[in-house]
């Protein structure tokens, strides 16, 4: 349902079932699913792709082209998954020639005032509280929950169901499971309440623990760590997904610290 006082390009494919709030603008190449509703003064720029039963409060901008002096103006897009949740004054901005989208996945709840900068990838079922800032190239594993006002570095990379303090500053990356706060940021033990509440077995638990204990507690080194978690703590999905994060992480993870 279309108000007469928006503004829609003849370009723009909406479902017939998309209500569309006074004063919006939607630009040429974006696409809308079905059930999807867009607040009042909300802009969806060219390139935008979003999924269906979403819902845009007022004021978000979603596609705006990215905040960074290497953009020449190539053709990218902003990706919102279906059942996703983008508050007010939200804003995503589109990617750029290095990955070309920028990714919201589906069943997110991205609370008001945040920013979600070019090139980033986020998973499904995750939420960001308020004025949460991410700078370019961020990259969020599934059931991440993320605590209003933190500051992520670019590059940086948060694993799956991880839970950050609110107001933290992130600049190295954060891996799966985990909850993370204190300044500078530090591991503060698993989260084991969320994994709890996501239906992971006691087995997994002890897993994920007896391996974070190996990296964190024991006194050796990252490289040393893994080879002892290899050698003594028996395969899981859950081990392996922690190893292979660390192994991958360019940027180095945060420091050990004091458990909550």
């Amino acid at each position: 349902m279309k108000q007469p006082l928006a503004y829609i390009h003849p370009n723009a494919k909406i479902h017939p079932s998309v209500i569309i709030d006074p004063f919006v603008c939607i630009e040429g190449n974006v696409e809308i699913g079905a059930g999807t509703r867009i607040g009042s003064n909300v802009t969806i720029c060219e390139g935008t792709r979003i999924g269906k039963n979403c819902t845009i409060f007022p004021g978000a901008v979603v596609g705006a082209i990215p905040q960074d002096l290497k953009f020449q103006g190539e053709d990218s897009l902003v990706i919102i998954g279906d059942n996703t949740v983008l508050r007010e004054f939200v804003t995503v901005h589109r990617g750029t020639a290095s990955r070309g989208k920028t990714v919201v996945g589906s069943n997110c709840l991205i609370m008001a005032y945040c920013h979600v900068a070019h090139d980033c990838i986020l998973g499904n079922n995750i939420i960001m509280s308020n004025a949460t800032q991410l700078a370019g190239e961020v990259v969020i594993g599934d059931y991440a929950v993320i605590g209003g006002g933190t500051l992520v570095h670019q590059f940086t990379r948060i694993g799956a169901h991880v839970m950050i303090q609110g107001g933290s500053k992130v600049n190295k990356d954060i891996p799966p499971y985990i909850t993370a706060a204190r300044e500078p940021i530090q591991y503060c033990g698993i989260n084991s309440i969320g994994l709890r509440r996501r239906g992971f077995t006691n087995e997994q638990i002890h897993s994920i623990q007896s391996t974070y204990r190996v990296i964190y507690q024991s006194a050796l080194n990252v490289s040393q760590a893994m080879e002892r978690i290899e050698e003594e703590i028996d395969s899981t999905v859950e081990r392996d997904e922690i190893i292979l994060f660390i192994r991958n992480s360019p940027r180095g993870i945060c420091r050990g610290g004091k458990e909550l």
